[in-house]
């Protein structure tokens, strides 16, 4: 039998574009159109709906890049159209891109009422079904004129991603506007004609299905008059109703569609444009929930719900309506979808904390499921922190862009660093942004990777990244798919619906161990270096902010600013989204996001300074506040009378130039070069720079990647480097080495120090960076030998393999930590520690003959330079700390990098502060110490084990408890948990390695 389907599919294609598609609107009658373009940023609806506006034309270009143009349409139904539907057809100049990349805009009725919203593959606004004919129609449209910057050639530097560089020339040409009569008969024979085709398309050859869907098609196109699609689409419809009404097999695999349309908080467009997105979003989701029964919608990000609550009440209106009906379902319980690698171990609780009591709040719903279908990799710490916030889910669909390896399951429980396993489910559909194409349904049914024992998958379904979500189509298209012989089956269920039916068919599913990683976005750890820093210490002022507040509270009555925290940490945990943190989106949200951080750190240093000058008292004395998790200076989470050092350093001079800094714990000889050529241990008489190697150099490597600039490092950029040993001057001053160098149009200035009491070099780096397409990293290598090192990660570490064996290890060539590296030999090792840095890599490479075994090589990446989609990323000047700590323990390295992060803090007081709790373990780390959030005036303290093992200590209270409950991380009691009690002022703790406690005390 000879295979047609090409002719037919040829056919079929030429058919609904050019005839079948455009009879969807037989009928149209203009509108007049008048606009008003806002000054500035946009403006309150009651602004743009009474401003004059001023007649325009379609074919007129209209706005500039980030403007808002209000537009009036006006128009009457013609009394020849009564009793047909009639509906609005608006086009501000789209293409065929997304939705969500391009102009959008919300329609309003004259009076203020949100109707829906209008985008490249949703431009119709119904008028009436039937119409009487004669009805006036008059709307309001607030249209973005958001730039195109993925176009047609994507990562192509452009200023367009700031409104202080994109200028003022028009994006776009208004298009079309008219009014226009709704064949539904027409619109249904699309959906019919898709559906099929693109089923067809997909079967084999060698099935008698195929065959029967090709004549069917064939037969239908027959049916169609050319020059009377109107009158002849329903014989058309005929001749599919058989092979459409073709039940699927009993086997057939099951797809739960959830409505979806995956929001970035920010990315290709400022944080004010996603307020806009999720109100333009969510009336079209409310829209349609009227008309389709079957439909449910699921949006995640509390905060987005925050957004249109405060900013668009009339359509939040809509949405807690439709999700008390049950249909418009908040999904994921977490503020944002964030990155899931970088954000610290509190910041990472109070996602979950956030998102869910504000889901619980104000719609009374509670999410078993984390919802992150984009976020790039998945720490190890992860698993233990949903189920601690009394989730037990997750999805996600972000590994399916690995590049290198296939991930093995689509269902499978994930084990976390504690033990602790979550059922999790990746859609073999591999998109977030499902369109009910016959294609994508057939993949998920063929790509599914637990056949045989498993049958159900997820398909997020609707336009996403930008908004826009699902559509009538997708819907329609998914009515016919619901039972259709050689389709997988499609119907529209609740996240939790399909998790528990996928759970219960699936009890014992495969088991994957350790952190998720994205073989793909590996730069996201590195770009936009002042991004990641305001991050990192705003989690650390946070942690102060809490600490020193709840105890002056307790102490003194100092009120606790539980308002301000709430507020700082809903704007910490917004940063933290997958394209802010990340450094992925335009120069104006990084732009933004620096003034951000700027002042939350002006708020929290304000609220810490005032609760220690409670806690001080009036007085001469200066005191030293400790806020680091660990004793320092004898005092542990408190303050104490300043200390003098009890030590020295000896500075001389090295053989060849240079200078050795010795302090009785480590000997560091820096050469002319400026580099550290020893760093010596003298305790352990162990060397710790691997021989004829030097520490603390400075690397650069081209860095182009094949795509997705922002986002991606390749391998490939290890084949060029230039090492930085040019010195412009070599001083010293105390115990301190500065060293200056200038490499291309940039300069670097780093000050070693060597502390009189420490086995710690510290390295305070000052970047002037003027660099393009270029990589910045720090190399250490290290005389230890180590088949695998420790990387911090949320409430604990993870180890990763320093060698690379399999495809697995290679493709960890660059990877993500919190404050510290550590790689030890038995009895000895060595730990880098840093303030604000997290991508790093760590090779082995083979040592000259002279010297033998291998060198494991630690570097820190510290600034890139790509030029998409902010050209001028990372410009300027850049301030690193980190420290080089030979013979670490893993809880030496936890307790230095608590201590880098957070200094202590010099104040004139009348006395000694004692802690309000703390822990004689070094390996039991308090991540938290507050006023519980119910403002209840009861003390939390959370802690984890840090070292990976058992330990068993006492919590010493700094005030009398009057009872103690172990809680979840909303700082609920938890009933089945172990009973504790406080006895003389403490508590017993038993911790499993790596595991969390939460305790409430009451006072």
């Amino acid at each position: 039998m000879h295979d047609d389907r090409a002719l037919v599919e040829a056919r079929l294609k030429r058919v609904l574009d050019e005839r079948i598609r455009p009879a969807v609107y037989p009928e149209s009658v203009p509108l007049t159109v008048a606009a008003w373009v806002a000054p500035g940023e946009p403006v309150p609806v009651a602004e743009g709906l009474a401003a004059a506006h001023a007649p325009i034309e379609v074919g007129t270009e209209w706005g500039a890049p980030w403007a808002t143009t209000w537009f009036r349409v006006t128009g009457e139904v013609p009394a020849a159209w009564a009793g047909r539907t009639v509906e609005a057809v608006l086009d501000l100049g789209f293409d065929e891109r997304m939705p969500g990349f391009q102009c959008e805009a919300l329609v309003y009725t004259p009076e203020g009422e949100p109707i829906k919203a209008v985008n490249p593959r949703n431009q119709w606004v119904r008028v009436g079904d039937p119409v009487v004919g004669g009805e006036r129609v008059e709307w309001r449209l607030e249209a973005a004129s958001n730039p195109v910057l993925l176009g047609d050639e994507p990562f192509r530097p452009t200023d367009l991603g700031d409104r202080e560089t994109a200028g003022d020339e028009p994006q776009y040409v208004l298009t079309r506007m008219d009014l226009a009569v709704f064949d539904r008969e027409v619109w249904e024979l699309v959906q019919d004609l898709e559906v099929v085709g693109e089923l067809m398309h997909e079967l084999p050859v060698e099935g008698g299905r195929r065959w029967e869907l090709l004549r069917a098609v064939s037969r239908s196109l027959d049916a169609i008059d050319l020059q009377d699609v109107n009158g002849t689409a329903a014989a058309a419809r005929s001749h599919l109703t058989d092979v459409l009404a073709s039940p699927a097999d009993a086997s057939a695999h099951r797809i739960s569609a959830v409505g979806h349309a995956h929001i970035d908080s920010a990315w290709l467009w400022p944080l004010r444009e996603t307020v806009r997105k999720v109100a333009r979003t969510t009336s079209n989701m409310t829209n349609l929930l009227e008309t389709e029964d079957e439909f449910v919608f699921a949006m995640s990000q509390a905060q987005q719900f925050a957004w249109i609550k405060e900013h668009r009440p009339e359509v939040y209106a809509k949405v807690k309506k439709a999700v008390a009906e049950g249909r418009f379902v908040p999904s994921g319980g977490m503020w944002v979808e964030s990155d899931t690698n970088m954000p610290g171990s509190e910041a990472m609780a109070r996602q979950f904390v956030h998102g869910k009591r504000f889901f619980i709040e104000e719609f009374g719903v509670e999410n078993d499921e984390a919802w992150l279908p984009d976020t790039f990799g998945f720490a190890a710490g992860l698993p233990q922190i949903i189920k601690a916030a009394g989730s037990k889910w997750l999805l996600t669909q972000k590994i399916s862009w690995s590049q290198i390896n296939k991930f093995p399951h689509h269902t499978f429980q994930w084990e976390g660093i504690d033990g602790t396993r979550i059922f999790t489910h990746f859609p073999p559909v591999d998109t977030y942004n499902c369109s009910m194409l016959g294609r994508e349904i057939a993949h998920a049914a063929r790509n599914f990777k637990d056949k045989g024992v498993a049958r159900h998958s997820l398909a997020p379904t609707g336009w996403g990244d930008g908004g826009g979500g699902a559509t009538r189509e997708m819907i329609a298209k998914s009515r016919r798919m619901r039972s259709l012989e050689g389709s997988a089956t499609v119907e529209w269920e609740k996240p939790a619906d399909f998790f528990a039916k996928a759970e219960a068919e699936y009890p014992d599913p495969p088991v994957w161990v350790g952190e998720l990683y994205l073989e793909l976005h590996r730069a996201t750890l590195t770009s936009q270096a002042r991004t990641k820093q305001g991050n990192r210490r705003s989690e650390h002022l946070l942690r102060e902010a809490e600490l020193w507040a709840a105890t002056a509270s307790v102490r003194t009555g100092f009120p606790y600013p539980y308002e301000e925290l709430d507020r700082i940490w809903k704007t910490v945990l917004l940063h933290q989204f997958h394209d802010i943190l990340p450094g992925s989106s335009i120069a104006w949200v990084h732009r933004e996001a620096e003034k951000t951080y700027a002042a939350v750190a002006t708020e929290l240093t304000g609220i810490i300074e005032a609760a220690q000058r409670a806690l001080a008292g009036d007085g001469d004395t200066e005191l030293v506040f400790n806020a680091s998790a660990h004793t320092r200076g004898g005092v542990a989470a408190g303050a104490a009378g300043a200390a003098t050092a009890p030590g020295t350093v000896a500075v001389t001079s090295h053989d060849g130039g240079g200078h050795v800094l010795d302090n009785g714990l480590l000997r560091v000889e820096i050469d002319a070069r400026g580099l550290v050529v020893s760093a010596y241990d003298i305790a352990a008489d162990r060397e710790t720079v691997a021989p004829g190697e030097a520490a603390n150099l400075l690397q650069i490597h081209p860095d182009f990647p094949n795509m997705w600039d922002a986002w991606d490092v390749d391998e490939f950029y290890r084949n060029v480097v230039t090492d930085l040993t040019q010195v412009d001057s070599l001083t010293v001053e105390g115990s301190s080495v500065t060293v200056t160098r200038t490499f291309g149009e940039s300069r670097v200035t780093q000050t070693l120090t060597l502390p009189a009491d420490s086995k710690r070099l510290d390295i305070a780096t000052e970047v002037d960076w003027h660099e393009t397409e270029k990589f910045l990293k720090a190399a250490f290598p290290v005389d230890v030998h180590a088949e695998r090192y420790a990387a911090e990660t949320q409430f604990g570490h993870l180890y990763r393999p320093t060698h690379t064996n399999t495809s697995w290890e290679a493709a960890k060539f660059e990877a993500c930590n919190h404050r510290f590296v550590h790689l030890a030999e038995p009895g000895w090792g060595v730990a880098l520690v840093t303030d604000s840095t997290y991508g790093h890599d760590v090779t082995r490479t083979v040592r000259p003959a002279a010297h033998a075994g291998t060198t494991t090589t630690v570097r820190l990446s510290l600034l890139r330079a790509p030029r998409f989609p902010d050209p001028h990323t990372d410009q300027g000047v850049h301030r690193f700390r980190y420290a080089l700590a030979p013979g670490a323990t893993v809880t030496d390295a936890v307790r230095e990098g608590y201590a880098i992060n957070l200094p202590e803090r010099h104040v004139r007081g009348a006395a000694p502060v004692a802690p309000l709790a703390s822990v004689a373990d070094d390996a039991v780390v308090l991540s938290a110490v507050k006023l519980a959030d119910d403002g209840s005036g009861d003390v939390v303290v959370r802690c984890y084990e840090a070292a990976g093992g058992r330990a068993r200590t006492r919590l010493e209270l700094g005030f009398v408890a009057g009872s103690v409950v172990a809680t979840d991380l909303l700082e609920r009691a938890l009933p089945e948990a172990a009973a504790y009690e406080v006895r003389d002022g403490e508590v017993a703790l038993s911790l499993r390695p790596f595991e969390l406690v939460t305790l409430r005390f009451t006072r």
